[in-house]
């Protein structure tokens, strides 16, 4: 595949195991210059797990970046570095950035704001994986409330910026926007 001098952003959004993360890793697998940005931290067995299985799924030719927190910092270091750089998940970013500002909710908007904008300026293309939240049930408790309104404000923002989103339905791919037969 011939990278491009464009760069586009595309948001891959779906439920829980709808094959999000397969599909983005095999719609960039022909870039030779990918930094794959990983938000999870491994807080229990489960996570670990599920680490491991993605480190096991990705070329071994990719380089990865661990980062919870500080995407925006990532994009603006290491966009001019890459063709692309994919980055898994916007949905436990969320998660981190609520735990880190528990009692400050500005310093998460300036959080989200900075990754915005650095996702506007990076010279590489990206490509955001995200869980969808807004087809599930209300949450009953405040906080689940508070972070699905969060995921779902960032998941529009995202897409607004996005030249391409695609929506995976039991690993099926659905182009909202743009185009998901081109490449990133």
């Amino acid at each position: 595949m011939q990278e491009r001098d464009r760069k586009t952003v595309t948001l891959v959004l779906g439920g829980v195991r709808s094959g999000k993360s397969r599909w983005a890793q095999e719609f960039v697998s022909k870039f030779e210059r990918v930094a794959y940005v990983a938000t999870a931290q491994a807080r229990d067995a489960e996570m670990r797990e599920k680490i491991r299985r993605h480190r096991e799924d990705r070329p071994k030719h990719w380089k990865t970046w661990e980062e919870p927190l500080e995407l925006a910092q990532v994009l603006i270091d290491q966009g001019p570095k890459f063709n692309l750089l994919l980055i898994d998940c916007l949905t436990v970013f969320v998660s981190n950035l609520m735990e880190a500002a528990r009692t400050d909710a500005v310093s998460m908007e300036r959080r989200l704001d900075g990754f915005l904008e650095a996702l506007r300026q990076v010279p590489a293309s990206v490509v955001l994986v995200s869980n969808e939240v807004g087809s599930g049930v209300v949450p009953p408790y405040p906080a689940g409330r508070v972070y699905r309104d969060a995921l779902g404000e960032l998941n529009q923002r995202v897409a607004e910026i996005a030249d391409n989103v695609v929506l995976m339905v039991a690993g099926l791919p659905l182009a909202l926007k743009g185009s998901i037969g081109a490449g990133p």
